[in-house]
């Protein structure tokens, strides 16, 4: 006779498992909901902040980033006592794996949070904020995309991951006209210089938001399907390609920044559509600092796109986007808003001070490139 009380008894126990695997799993997503919140608060106090110039709810972005940081610890407490007692599998084991990558994610957004406010207090004495309404909509925007990336994940919807990535593009774009604007304010003597570098970190801080948002989006996709790639070419280095229109010094001095940052698994690359050696007085200004890529051989942007693996093509100047990878394609694409060398040569700004601005427009850009592509 056969004897099913074995398979009887089991069934509480497996019943009593499943209670707590989904009460584990609520409370990490409670918690990861309250960090979002707080985040997003953040967020929003920094843009009042920018476009009022107030010091107050700036000092308070900045007191409250400890708030975020423990939210981070716990999370990632939850996320390591989940693993050890449950030792999930298949999709709850991606699960925890999604939250512990987007948990860092929403504390390096609230660092950007930190970081924009930390820049108005550097221009909190400017009279006029120039495009104060693009400064908005790129804050609401970076803002909203964040609030949907993290909704997307907390109801396991694929779909709506996949509709807020597309938004990462608008947010590239308005940054990019953005960064415009101030550049001529600056030119036309309406934005002190002093203020012009701050500005333009604010700028690229939403812009970053909105880079982590789709981050958020992607491990949003892994979990709900499995899938997961990374821009990776072989041996695991990242390639990032600089392009102008002759190889110049944007493209050139681009990547001497990013080869002295010296960052692990990242390697910087630059071309042109039509390239040639690099002219005075750049040629001379970059060997007076160590740039070896000043004296490199003129490389074509398409043949190098050919022969390498390339993760990240980012174009200095508009002409330099025909060398775009044509969609559906891993490779990503950007374009930068640059200072063109020889306009500021022609508006009267002596080389020195001429290559100098341009290489702080860029130290700030690669930097954070940099960063965001070593965190993933």
């Amino acid at each position: 006779m056969h004897d099913s009380s074995t398979g009887s008894e089991n069934q509480p126990s497996r019943r009593l498992w499943d209670a707590r695997l989904q009460q584990d799993i609520e409370e990490i997503q409670s918690r990861v909901r309250a960090m979002g919140e707080q985040v997003e608060r953040a967020l929003k106090t920094s843009l009042e902040a920018v476009l009022e110039r107030s010091r107050p709810k700036a000092y308070s972005v900045i007191v409250r980033d400890q708030r975020i940081d423990r939210l981070e610890k716990e999370i990632d407490h939850l996320c390591l006592e989940f693993l050890v007692r449950q030792q999930p599998a298949g999709r709850h084991l991606r699960f925890a794996y999604a939250t512990i990558k987007i948990n860092a994610e929403l504390e390096r957004i609230g660092d950007y949070a930190e970081s924009i406010a930390r820049q108005v207090l550097k221009v909190a004495d400017q009279a006029e904020l120039p495009a104060p309404e693009k400064f908005r909509e790129i804050g609401q925007v970076a803002i909203s995309m964040l609030r949907s990336a993290l909704d997307a994940f907390l109801q396991q919807d694929a779909e709506r991951a996949r509709r807020t990535m597309i938004i990462e593009d608008h947010v590239d774009r308005l940054r990019s006209e953005l960064n415009a604007v101030l550049l001529g304010a600056e030119r036309e003597g309406r934005l002190p210089l002093p203020a012009l570098t701050p500005m333009l970190t604010i700028a690229r801080r939403y812009e970053r938001v909105s880079d982590q948002a789709k981050n958020i989006c992607e491990e949003t996709l892994y979990l709900c399907t499995g899938e997961y790639w990374k821009h990776q070419g072989p041996g695991g280095v990242v390639r990032i390609l600089f392009v102008d229109a002759d190889h110049g010094v944007r493209s050139r001095m681009a990547a001497a920044i990013g080869r002295n940052l010296e960052t692990e698994g990242l390697q910087f690359l630059s071309a042109g559509l039509q390239p040639r050696p690099l002219a005075e007085p750049w040629l001379s200004w970059m060997d007076a600092r160590g740039m070896a890529e000043a004296g490199c051989p003129p490389r074509s942007a398409t043949e190098l796109l050919q022969q390498e693996t390339i993760a990240v093509v980012v174009a200095l100047e508009p002409a330099a986007r025909t060398v775009f990878p044509t969609p559906p394609t891993p490779t990503v694409a950007m374009e930068w808003t640059v200072p063109d060398p020889e306009r500021l040569l022609g508006q009267g700004l002596p080389p020195e001070a001429a290559a100098e601005q341009l290489f702080q427009t860029l130290r700030l850009q690669v930097q954070d490139l940099a960063q965001a592509l070593a965190g993933d």
